[in-house]
């Protein structure tokens, strides 16, 4: 992938290329077969790449991109994760903490980092491009947080960003583990730009090309109208259905709405763990009124620690992703037998293990 100016820095089966390309720093997540999805090893050369470059002069824009032509990244090794829940592993939550620290590098990277949302982009591949400074999507995007379905809560930041979506987009997508499609994320302001997948490869060499003009002008020439977005089209229930604190009041408004749209998110947050719909809408409120994405960071640092000790988040990865019987046995079984003081008791202090973020 390096043109006739590119440097390569890594072999080719590493889980990360990391290349030189003219003024470009580009950065390939090269796990194909798993559509990339993001290793401890692999937040590792991230970070190590980033840092590096953000003193090097002759680099001026990073991109970011994913191998094969299945998507950006398919989210975090949950298997791996599921490993620890089950075992008493301590390996995710030294993942998560470098990974939440990779996030806010991304989100205060001092030079432009240009993220290519193509394909499949869930959970930790939102953390390592909706972030970034320059946001592309194509007609292929299909992005998510799909955590409460598997007994987990939006992190990577997900909750800082869906909780400053317009209206109640960003909760009606958490609660329901919904996807959206590139016009989608525009409308979520999960993305600035959409651009033909088939135009990536001329945007990467005009990005590294240091006579095409600025970041912004190579992207403006190749930025399409995008199509209407679904999700704009249905803010009036989705306003009124999820503007709720409380989970049980949002499956309720959304029952007695008259469009068959609500009442089918009503089903998809009933579906999902009790335990990860409340402790979500939570984290989301409070995200809505910190001050900055390490504060939400930071706080989903200590749910996803507690998660992992719990009964749902296993279980969830079970039924989804191991046994793949699609039948969680969730605990409680119902949000009206989730005790409050239960869903507090995810956001309480770790003390000396706290994330330890600071702006």
């Amino acid at each position: 992938m390096t043109g006739p100016t590119g440097t390569t820095d890594t072999p080719a089966e590493a889980p990360v290329l990391v290349e030189r390309q003219g003024r470009a720093g580009v950065l390939t997540l090269n796990r194909p077969r798993a559509i990339n999805a993001l290793t401890h090893e692999m937040v590792g050369l991230l970070d190590a790449a980033l840092r590096a470059w953000a003193e090097d002069p002759e680099v001026e824009v990073v991109v970011l991109r994913g191998a094969g032509d299945r998507g950006l990244c398919a989210g975090g090794d949950i298997v791996a994760i599921h490993r620890d829940a089950t075992t008493g592993g301590t390996g995710s939550e030294d993942f998560w903490r470098d990974e939440y620290h990779l996030n806010a590098l991304i989100a205060r990277y001092p030079k432009p980092y240009v993220a290519l949302m193509d394909g499949i982009v869930l959970g930790g591949g939102v953390g390592v491009s909706a972030h970034a400074s320059h946001r592309v999507v194509t007609e292929r995007t299909r992005i998510g947080m799909p955590e409460t379905g598997i007994g987990f809560v939006p992190d990577v930041g997900g909750t800082w960003l869906l909780s400053h979506a317009p209206g109640e987009l960003g909760t009606y997508v958490a609660l329901t583990a919904g996807h959206a499609d590139g016009a989608d994320a525009l409308e979520l302001g999960l993305a600035d730009r959409m651009v033909a997948s088939s135009d990536l490869d001329r945007l990467v060499e005009q990005l590294a090309d240091p006579s095409a003009g600025t970041v912004e002008a190579v992207l403006d020439a190749v930025t399409v109208v995008p199509p209407t977005s679904t999700l704009s089209a249905a803010r009036e229930w989705i306003d009124a259905g999820f503007g709720h604190d409380d989970a049980r009041d949002v499956v309720a408004a959304l029952r007695a709405r008259p469009e068959p749209e609500a009442r089918a998110a009503a089903d998809a947050v009933a579906s999902t763990s009790p335990t990860s719909v409340a402790v979500t809408l939570r984290a989301l409120r409070a995200a809505r009124a910190m001050g900055s994405l390490e504060e939400a960071l930071a706080q989903e640092y200590r749910i996803a620690l507690r998660m992992l000790r719990g009964h749902d988040f296993p279980e969830g990865v079970r039924a989804q992703v191991i046994d793949k019987d699609r039948s969680p046995r969730w605990e409680p079984a119902s949000l009206d037998l989730l005790q409050d003081a239960d869903v507090a008791s995810y956001f309480a202090p770790l003390g000396d293990a706290e994330l330890g973020l600071t702006r």
